[in-house]
């Protein structure tokens, strides 16, 4: 199965709380993080929850 890598490019300061929660569940820890998830529909789910704070690109 296709992997995208998830970079956080935006502060989780002033989320709300499910935002920071979903950005846990990414796996992403702090600013820059960058992650390689497969390419589910419950992944993109996910980033597209927090699309405003996250850059996703193809592994």
């Amino acid at each position: 199965m296709a992997q995208i890598k998830i970079k956080q490019i935006k502060s989780r300061i002033n989320c709300p709380e499910v935002q920071k929660r979903t950005l846990n569940a990414l796996g992403l820890k702090k600013m820059y993080h960058t992650v390689v998830k497969e390419d589910t529909p419950s992944v993109m789910g996910m980033v597209n929850r927090v699309r405003h704070l996250v850059e996703v690109t193809n592994a």
